[in-house]
């Protein structure tokens, strides 16, 4: 393989380092490779062209061991805290022609092949996060250990434009079945979700689970009984009709979903069609082909850049060193679902008693319903088991008395979304607290300086603007008002990090970034159907983007009564550009679901929604390029004006609140190189957002290979 070009970092090599050990009940020798790239668990291990081949070269001479009768079996593990995370994204990033890309494909079968085909039995003990290439590795092996505590098991790639090429296509379906194959490879991938070691083994994708700390002790001695003939249980293989009505659901899924606009998707669900009846060779061959052509297009490209920014953000430390204060204790005001949904979020991942309060009985009751359905929900998942689900409700009480929050460390407002309710709110819990506790609001429109005008002390009153369901979205908001003092302001952002999110300063302006972008996006498509365009004309102009849903079925998933507050408050704020909509006002009143169930099971806009706009054909109706062409001019502007306001410190800061916060998809890249590579930026603004080279993709239904 030529080596990287155009700049690209060097290979971080990974090495396989071999030690024999003996079974514990003597039976023999196994040779524990160890993947470890030498740089103290600062940079997650990677799998390049050179450690690539180390690793062949080392298996090579394994399987010469093996036949020879020199060993038992092979285990592979990988250096904490990490088993290993996939192909060198700064290696694929780099390669620019047909050559190096099936190089690189025939490269991972070539290494990985040989723990499937070797003459003794092979394992894989994942002791910490096994993503894409990684996790592809392990399923090469005959069995499979992890450790208890991991939650990254995934293979991410057609999010990132690409197919699992290394194997995973084709051992996948046959290990846990098609229908939970396509689920990994298709949805969780492209929702960012990984899988937890207990769920791994509920799935079969793992055959045991050790604790983390004694790991190889632990997967050696249930190697050793597999060895004596211990079963190991194996689902039947699954029957044609099976297989066909799972791949037939998902292509059906991922038309509605995707609009054909990425094509890894339905490259892999291709693979994972055909791997029925292809055999290995057939497979893999396969697999090869869909990487060379998909390592050299734009989407990739984009995938690239969108994962780049969204790490670079989840490792990112504001203010290190900075003073911060402690957070041993957790109030919330308001007991509805988001206010449940956060409790939970804080006692989980702070391991902090959280106290709540509601205005009266009724009220309590139904807040600690919600408490005990998501712990409940918990424990089904197999996130919790009983005593840990006792534990949880112990640590979180719910009560009438303001007075139960006195001794917290933060309190968080989730109240009712109105301005006075908020005031008052933190007014009386200002009142409560001790002078060093935090205020919080989880407000996701209205101005948190507004909010502390009345407070004694506004520089200890910061926003957390955390998106629903809470568990699940990564991005969190963390908003700055010009009298927040630098301590809260640190303390909020490392505490983004303590519960697992991604957290990005932003600037308290209206809507701060991702509801103003929404709203925008939203606002526009509601202004050209109150201009006279269908409904249904109207809400499918944005297929071609491959969002994840349709703007009227986000309407219908935020409530029409919230989009239309939020509306109102960012046209009062920002000015005429978010017009109001008497339609959606109209809806919102009637309090009407915007989409019902399709003839295929799917939702699909509800035609009679018309009569709130009126009859359609009006002078000013669009057609679907048309409102395509609006919205996408409006973003850029609104884009070009909270860059201005420096709402955020760069503007890779926004391509990250609308990845992670608004569903923006992957392939496309960040939200702004998409607009400069489809020429609204430049046509609109007179410049650029980034600089030329930065990868996304072209204008839909432009030239595919323009650049």
């Amino acid at each position: 393989m030529k080596p990287p070009t155009d700049g690209a970092p060097p290979e971080r090599v990974t090495h396989a380092l071999v030690s024999d050990v003996p079974l514990p009940d003597g039976g023999g020798v196994v040779a524990l490779v160890t993947l470890d790239n030498g740089l103290d668990r600062s940079k997650p291990t990677t799998l390049g062209p050179r450690g690539l081949a180390e690793l062949e070269a080392t298996l090579r001479r394994l399987a010469d061991r093996a036949r020879a009768g020199e060993i038992a079996a092979v285990a592979v593990t990988g250096s904490p805290p990490v088993f290993a995370a996939g192909a060198d994204l700064g290696t694929v990033a780099a390669i620019a022609d047909a050559e190096e890309a099936r190089a690189v494909a025939r490269r991972g079968h070539a290494a990985f092949r040989l723990l499937g085909e070797m003459a003794v039995p092979t394992f894989a003990f994942v002791n910490g996060a096994a993503i894409g290439g990684g996790l592809e590795l392990a399923l090469h092996c005959t069995y499979r250990t992890v450790a208890a505590e991991v939650r990254d098991l995934s293979l991410p790639e057609t999010r990132l434009g690409l197919v699992p090429g290394w194997g995973g296509c084709y051992l996948l379906p046959r290990l846990v079945g098609i229908e939970t194959a396509v689920d990994v490879i298709l949805r969780r991938a492209l929702l960012g979700r990984a899988i937890a070691a207990d769920e791994a083994l509920a799935m079969g994708l793992v055959d045991h689970v050790v604790p983390r700390d004694r790991l190889v002790e632990d997967s050696l001695a249930w190697a050793a009984a597999v060895l004596r003939g211990a079963p190991v249980p194996r689902r039947p293989p699954d029957d044609a009709a099976t297989w066909e009505r799972a791949v037939a659901a998902a292509r059906a899924d991922l038309a509605r979903r995707l609009h054909g606009a990425a094509p890894a998707p339905l490259r892999a669900l291709d693979l994972l069609e055909a791997a029925r009846t292809a055999d290995r060779d057939e497979a893999f061959a396969a697999e090869e082909d869909a990487l060379t052509e998909l390592l050299l297009t734009p989407q990739l490209r984009a995938g690239l850049y969108a994962q780049r920014v969204t790490a670079r953000a989840a490792r990112a430390r504001h203010g290190e060193g900075g003073a911060t204060r402690p957070v041993g204790s957790v109030g919330v005001v308001g007991g509805g679902l988001m206010a449940a949904q956060l409790a939970v979020l804080f006692a989980t991942r702070l391991g902090v008693p959280v106290a709540m309060r509601e205005v009266d009985d009724a009220r309590v009751a139904a807040c600690r319903e919600r408490l005990d359905r998501q712990v409940a929900g918990l424990v089904r998942a197999g996130r919790l088991d009983e005593a840990g689900a006792a534990a949880l409700r112990d640590a979180i009480t719910v009560g009438t008395d303001l007075g139960a929050l006195a001794g917290a460390d933060l309190v968080i407002e989730a109240v009712t979304e109105v301005m006075d309710v908020k005031r008052e709110v933190l007014g009386q819990v200002e009142a409560l607290v001790d002078a060093t506790a935090i205020l919080a609001t989880n407000t996701s429109a209205l101005s948190v300086t507004a909010m502390g005008d009345g407070l004694a002390h506004p520089e200890r009153l910061v926003g957390l603007h955390f998106f629903n369901p809470v568990a699940r979205m990564p991005l969190l908001e963390v908003v700055g008002t010009d009298a927040v003092d630098a301590t809260t302001r640190t303390t909020a952002l490392e505490l983004a990090h303590r519960l697992g999110k991604t957290p990005v300063a932003v600037r308290d302006r209206p809507g701060f970034v991702v509801n103003r972008l929404l709203l925008r996006l939203l606002g526009d498509v509601l202004a050209c159907v109150e201009d006279g365009t269908p409904v249904a004309v109207a809400d499918a102009a944005l297929d071609p983007l491959g969002l994840p849903m349709s703007p009227f079925a986000l309407l219908d998933l935020v409530g029409p009564q919230v989009a239309a507050h939020v509306l109102r408050t960012l046209h009062d704020g920002l000015g005429e550009r978010y017009r109001l909509s008497p339609g959606l006002e109209r809806l919102a009143t009637a309090g009407r679901r915007l989409v019902r169930p399709g003839p295929d099971g799917a939702d699909e806009v509800d035609p009679a929604l018309q009569d709130a706009f009126g009859p359609p054909g009006a002078p000013g109706a669009r057609d679907a390029a048309g409102v395509l062409d609006v919205v996408l001019a409006g973003l850029t502007t609104e884009i070009g004006e909270l860059l201005d306001e420096q709402v955020v410190d760069a503007v890779e800061d926004v391509d990250v609140c609308m990845l992670l916060g608004a569903g923006w998809p992957p392939h496309l890249g960040g939200i702004t190189p998409y607009l400069d590579h489809a020429g609204y930026a430049a046509r609109l603004l007179g410049r650029r957002f980034h600089p030329p080279g930065v990868a996304s993709l072209p204008a839909p239904g432009a030239d595919e290979g323009r650049q």
